[in-house]
């Protein structure tokens, strides 16, 4: 239906728009910048901040434009001495509330409050601190949130609440002693998705940075540190550097690691092949147990996330999801045996850092269950905004980087794997390589190419369909944020095969990555890597030699050492 048009005045300049939409809406399309902080398109605005207040003629009271819908005929004024006296004065009362940490923040360079305070002349210091004796609550190693930063614009707490449904994140007293806290009750529990952190605007929630261990590793002569990076990054870091939304910048996040200091840089992709093969493989042996004994439907696991639900929440259904490892956990695996092996290097010389679109990889890295021998085989999980950091803090002009290849041979890639970044990726992925499994060499009739699932693609929440994989129907789903996982667990019979990413869009909106991510940020960079997909000559992780190479010289290792490069075990936890 469409909306009604209306005319009104911002700034005594006449804009035709749509009824409905919000005085801080109109004012953007038409080109007119109205500052605002607390905002996100995610949720309904609270008007916390009051710092896009605005003017509108015959109201006595200043009105905020991010929740006053447009009428016709009104006359706004965003720039008047009463409005710029209103908003500064604001923004100097939300400086009161955060302590600055500006130097070790690596939100500093993108913060939006140094920005309108460099932008309005602020004096970010007029009024005494009042949260200096605020705690910092973290959560495992992963997810933390400063007290004595917050700015009370309960963002977080929506995307707990709103968007993931965990209801982890509450609000304590009321007024100026009101506070952002861990809820006290037994039955909630954080599965450090971290949509808190991404959702938050002055790193008041934020993810416990590694750097500065990595950097110390970057200049220890004794070790040899490999960097890996994530499906997503190639189509989010660039928005820190001002390239466009869903700019695919594989090259230069390879060729920006390897100015920072690493020296080889493989890629996640490679390990997405490699846990594509193994998970299709046991999703055949369950789907072909004649017993009937295999726990059906399978669930995924490469999210950390959902795999934190699982033993917090539902642990009766640990054994329904697979044994595969996660990409970065078999590339890291596959570092510091297959590939140290041939390069002749101990596994106790190298450092394996991952550049990952979440804060939940940081836990995932150090569960004792990933263990190989005595090793991890990631030693340190770095989110997108902390590699943008990097190479800020160490003036790196990533848009203006050269192209750079990764090393060979964990650097070669599939479509399957460049998808697995978006929701219903990994699902899709599987299916392209269970098909071809499932066929063998037959190439005609039921087992005639089949490479793309699209009923498993887009944004909805919960995705439903029957696929046929070589001649047999199966029943999937596929879970696209936490927040929507009870629909699917109330009718587990349904199903034979469930994909569930915790983040919404997947690792693509996931809790490490750039700020803000937003629903149509989020679509523009699930669109870039379907294009990376459709444009790669090999598109089924499958067919992608160097990681069948790999999956053969870990067979010939032996089972136990096969075993504990491609499988894990998950358990039920009180906490984490």
């Amino acid at each position: 239906m469409n909306k009604k048009k209306i005319k009104i005045k911002i700034n005594n300049k006449t804009i035709n728009c749509e009824s409905g939409i919000t005085i801080m809406q109109a004012a953007k399309k038409a080109g007119i910048s109205i500052p605002g902080l607390c905002g996100h398109p995610d949720f309904k605005a609270r008007s916390t901040c009051r710092v896009c207040v605005v003017e509108i003629k015959g109201r006595r009271n200043l009105a905020t434009s991010c929740s006053t819908s447009v009428e016709d005929g009104m006359e706004i004024i965003t720039d008047n001495e009463r409005v710029v006296k209103a908003r500064n004065m604001n923004l100097e009362l939300i400086f009161a509330e955060h302590i600055e940490k500006c130097a070790d923040c690596i939100w500093r360079f993108e913060c939006k409050l140094l920005a309108f305070a460099k932008e309005f002349g602020l004096k970010i210091t007029k009024f005494n601190d009042r949260k200096r004796d605020r705690k910092t609550y973290r959560f495992a190693n992963a997810v933390e949130i400063d007290g004595t930063q917050c700015i009370d614009c309960r963002l977080c707490i929506d995307a707990c609440t709103q968007l993931q449904k965990i209801d982890y994140l509450e609000l304590k007293e009321k007024g100026v002693n009101q506070e952002v806290v861990p809820s006290p009750k037994k039955d909630k529990k954080c599965i450090l998705c971290g949509q808190c952190t991404v959702h938050c605007l002055v790193s008041a929630a934020q993810e416990q940075a590694s750097f500065e261990e990595v950097e110390k590793e970057l200049n220890n002569p004794n070790h040899i540190v490999v960097a890996q990076f994530a499906p997503s990054i190639r189509v989010s870091i660039g928005e820190d550097f001002g390239l466009p939304h869903g700019k695919i910048v594989t090259g230069q996040v390879v060729q920006g690691l390897r100015e920072l200091g690493f020296d080889y840089v493989f890629d996640v992709n490679f390990g997405a092949d490699v846990t594509t093969i193994v998970e299709a493989e046991e999703l055949l042996k369950r789907l072909n147990d004649k017993d009937k004994k295999a726990p059906l439907p399978m669930f995924t696991s490469c999210c950390p996330g959902w795999v934190n639900y699982v033993e917090l929440y539902r642990a009766d259904l640990i054994s329904n999801l697979t044994t595969s490892r996660s990409p970065h956990i078999h590339n890291g695996g596959l570092i510091k045996t297959y590939w140290a092996q041939k390069q002749k290097i101990s596994p106790r010389k190298i450092i394996v850092v991952s550049i990952m679109p979440c804060t939940a990889k940081k836990y995932e890295a150090h569960r004792e269950e990933m263990r190989i021998n005595e090793h991890y085989p990631v030693d340190y999980s770095l989110t997108t905004r902390e590699f943008s950091f990097l190479m800020k803090k160490r003036n790196i002009d990533f848009a203006k980087l050269k192209s750079s290849k990764s090393d060979n041979p964990l650097g070669e890639y599939s479509g399957g794997a460049a998808i697995f970044g978006g929701s219903g990726g990994v699902m899709e992925s599987a299916l392209r390589t269970a098909h071809v499994m499932a066929c063998g060499s037959k190439k005609s009739g039921i087992c005639s190419s089949k490479i793309d699932f699209k009923e498993v693609r887009g944004l909805s929440g919960i995705k439903e369909a029957t696929v046929l994989v070589a001649g047999t129907k199966l029943r999937v789903a596929v879970v696209n944020g936490i927040g929507n996982i009870k629909g699917v667990l109330d009718n587990l019979k349904n199903y034979d095969y469930i994909e569930v990413m915790a983040c919404p869009g997947g690792c693509i909106g996931g809790g490490g990555q750039p700020i803000p991510t937003t629903p149509e940020i989020r679509q523009k960079r699930i669109d870039a890597l379907y294009k990376l997909d459709k444009n790669l000559k090999v598109r089924k992780s499958y067919e992608n030699k160097s990681a069948q190479e790999a999956l053969k010289w870990l067979k010939k290792q032996g089972h136990k050492t096969e075993h504990s490069v491609l499988h894990t075990i998950y358990k039920k936890k009180i906490k984490i």
